[in-house]
């Protein structure tokens, strides 16, 4: 079997795990009923209701991007079915809505914003559906999955993200090798989460905590909240993690749940658990029946993006301020200040090799080095928090590696409180 350290990313992977940080859109029919679940056994069988008279995604996407976030996926289809496109192959869709007559399209204002505001763009699509009579017939539902896919792949031009979530799929068989092919034909260069023939993987929680290690490289995926099976790939692959979580307790908007938003420490935290361990963040916010994102999660979603530059836009010093010698690398400052972040990214163009890694400070008194950091994989970005002190120097040491590593970033902070 392969070295981790010898498979190596695609570029478009690499380009996904430069984006961070990224804004998960529920909306859809379930948004106008009230108290509704994933797999409620309430039919929501009344498209109609379904009429967000102030629809503007471009406050979603102009508020995604004033905080940071690099791309935005929405819910194309969820397990209810209920498509958020005119697609003509169902009929519980917009199209039945009373939404502009019935000839609105999210999908389309959704992606126009993305492409306004240079936001890369992502559709969910839930393999399972909920309203689609043909489901238990596997050939028949294929048919189905390839036309629908077929629409959103084929009408809209460049998708960066197609998001499949397992939930409701343990025990269905689709037709991976037909579905792939289609996608891949109608976008060659998407990015696939999950399923199928996957780009990236689900981190294994809805909490956007990543575990420590998180390596790249995975022999086997966690597909679905609903179980704890693993799906083995078959070999070791590059599959970055991302971590998509809640902004507050539903994933689809509810009048009943805004005082369960979060608060900026646990954004933060979330912050620090999830891109901090070199995975991706997907926070989801659910507009709500207006078609707006709701004031609450704005702001603290606003509170969350102007602390992450607080903390990380300006350093004390970095990577140029080093000197390097083999394993190491040393930050000598001219005068001793206080430090409690430490930021590290690997090159991983040419795959995965630090496996531990240590850093220790020269103190301010009697000048002596003292390890105040141990840990395991650096990836694409890990972010050390460590109790304030103040330094007269940093190393940062390389313990065990597999290959040459190469570090391309490493930065200093005081954030203080």
């Amino acid at each position: 079997m392969l070295s981790q350290s010898m498979i190596k990313p695609t570029p478009k992977q690499l380009a996904y795990q430069s984006w961070e940080f990224g804004l998960f859109v529920h909306f859809g029919l379930r948004t106008f009923y009230e108290g509704y679940v994933d797999f409620d056994t309430r039919e929501m069988s009344s498209p109609s209701v379904f009429n967000p008279v102030d629809l503007d995604c471009e406050q979603w996407i102009r508020t995604a991007k004033e905080a940071g976030m690099k791309y935005a996926v929405l819910t194309a289809k969820h397990h209810d079915g209920f498509s958020n496109w005119p697609s003509q192959y169902t009929s519980f869709s917009v199209a039945q809505s009373s939404w502009k007559e019935g000839k609105g399209d999210v999908v389309k204002e959704f992606i126009d914003a993305c492409r306004k505001y240079d936001m890369k763009t992502g559709l969910y699509y839930s393999p399972f559906d909920g309203s689609a009579g043909v489901y238990q017939n596997a050939k028949a539902y294929d048919d189905y999955f390839v036309n629908q896919i077929t629409e959103l792949l084929g009408n809209y031009g460049d998708i960066d993200i197609l998001w499949f979530d397992g939930c409701g799929s343990e025990d269905h068989e689709y037709d991976w090798v037909r579905i792939i092919r289609e996608i891949r034909r109608l976008q060659p260069n998407i990015s696939i989460f999950n399923m199928g023939d996957p780009d990236f993987r689900w981190v294994g929680n809805e909490d956007g905590i990543a575990p420590i290690p998180c390596w790249n490289v995975v022999d086997s995926t966690e597909f679905s909240i609903l179980t704890e099976q693993k799906e083995a790939l078959g070999e070791q692959l590059w599959l970055p993690a991302e971590c998509d979580v809640q902004m507050r307790a539903n994933w689809f908007y509810s009048d009943q749940d805004e005082h369960t938003v979060k608060t900026l420490d646990q954004l933060m935290g979330i912050y620090y658990y999830s891109v901090g361990r070199g995975a991706n963040l997907l926070l989801n916010i659910g507009p709500d029946r207006q078609g707006l994102l709701p004031a609450k999660d704005t702001s603290q979603l606003q509170a969350m993006g102007a602390e992450i530059r607080r903390r990380f836009e300006n350093p004390i010093a970095t990577l140029e301020q080093c000197k390097h010698n083999q394993l190491e690398w040393v930050y000598e400052p001219a005068q001793p200040h206080l430090l409690d972040h430490i930021v590290i990214q690997e090159d991983l163009s040419l795959g995965e090799h630090v496996r531990s890694f240590q850093i220790s400070v020269i103190t301010e008194k009697t000048k002596r080095p003292i390890i105040v950091y141990e840990g395991q994989n650096i990836g694409h970005k890990a972010i050390i928090r460590i109790p304030s002190i103040k330094v007269q120097g940093i190393t940062i040491t390389v313990t065990n590696t597999v290959g040459i590593p190469a570090i391309h970033h490493i930065s200093f902070y005081y954030v203080g409180g």
